[in-house]
Order: C-alpha cells, then sequence, then structure tokens
C-alpha cells in the first residue's frame, strides 16, 4: 500500500482533490489559508512560550514571551477577521514578489551570465514584479487569483504525479519487479 507508484498515486490525487476544490470555491481555500495561518501563529506561540521558560537567563525570557503573545496575537486576529487577514496575506505575497523579483532582475546584471541566463533572469523578474503591482493594486481580487492559480497548479501537478505513478508502474512490472499491492 505504501510502495512508490501507490504513494505517488494517492499524494496525486489528493492534489487534483485539492485544486479542484481550490478552482471551484476560491473563497473557501482563501479561509482555509487564513485558518492554516491562524493555526500556524498558535503553534508558533505555544513553541516561543515553551522557549522562554526553557532559557536560564531573563533577557530570552521576555523577548519569547513577547513573541508568543504577539503571535498569539495574530491567531485571534486571523479568526476575528479573516477578511483583513487575507488581505495582509495578500500584500505580503505582493511585497514578497515584488522584492524577489527586483533581485532577479538585479542579479541578470552579474557578470558571467549568459544570453540566456539573463534573459530568463529579466523575464521572471518582471513576471513576479507584475504579479506584485496586480496584487498591491486589486488585492481583493488578487486573492481569489491565487486561491485559483493555486488550485490550477495543484491539479496541474496532480495530473503529472498520476502520469508518473502509471509509468512507475509500468516499469515495474517490465523489469519483473514486484507489482504493487493494492490502490
Amino acid at each position: 500500500m505504501l510502495s512508490s507508484p501507490n504513494a505517488l498515486l494517492w499524494r496525486s490525487l489528493l492534489a487534483v482533490a485539492v485544486g479542484v476544490v481550490a478552482v471551484a470555491w476560491p473563497d473557501i481555500t482563501i479561509g482555509a489559508f487564513v485558518i492554516l495561518f491562524a493555526v500556524y501563529a498558535f503553534m508558533g506561540a505555544a513553541t516561543d512560550a515553551m522557549r522562554a521558560f526553557s532559557s536560564d537567563r531573563v533577557g530570552p525570557v521576555f523577548g519569547w514571551l513577547l513573541l508568543a503573545l504577539l503571535s498569539l496575537v495574530a491567531g485571534v486576529v486571523a479568526l476575528a477577521w479573516p477578511g483583513i487577514t487575507a488581505l495582509a496575506l495578500t500584500i505580503w505575497i505582493g511585497a514578497y514578489a515584488l522584492a524577489t523579483g527586483a533581485l532577479e532582475v538585479g542579479l541578470a546584471f552579474r557578470r558571467g551570465e549568459k544570453p540566456g541566463e539573463r534573459a530568463l533572469f529579466i523575464l521572471t523578474g518582471l513576471v513576479s514584479i507584475t504579479l506584485a503591482f496586480v496584487l498591491f493594486v486589486r488585492p481583493d481580487i488578487g486573492a481569489v487569483s491565487l486561491a485559483s492559480v493555486f488550485g490550477l497548479f495543484s491539479i496541474v501537478y496532480g495530473i503529472g504525479g498520476i502520469t508518473a505513478s502509471v509509468q512507475e508502474r509500468r516499469v515495474l512490472k517490465d523489469v519483473g519487479g514486484a507489482e504493487p499491492v493494492g490502490v
């Protein structure tokens, strides 16, 4: 059941299912991302609090407790106001896209880059900067678009995994290896 082709097949089927849900209901997907962020913040608060009490010095205790409190507040805010949290996450992704895009464009002008590599750096950098611009101008639509793109990516990734699983099964069968058990 847990052989390589079976594990790949199940993971890929799950990716397709998640992708279909994300494309069909992007608002639910955005809500799920907000809840995942809240869970992450609560987990961060718990681990920071544990670090605070495992230290033997006073300075780190205060810092870890402050971080734990900030994470706890972020988790509560995410659950209490999911709309503003989705907006903030979208803007954060836009800031990340802007920073990485600018860095990629800058990397294109390093010495020693081949023309094809330089063009690829510039192209991917400009795509990231364009994404950032779109997310900054319309973060409300940007969040729905991100959920839809995530869904489409998951579907394509899942189909690719299903194909790889089928091919791996054929290879195992052709080389006389044991046929994977059950699906």
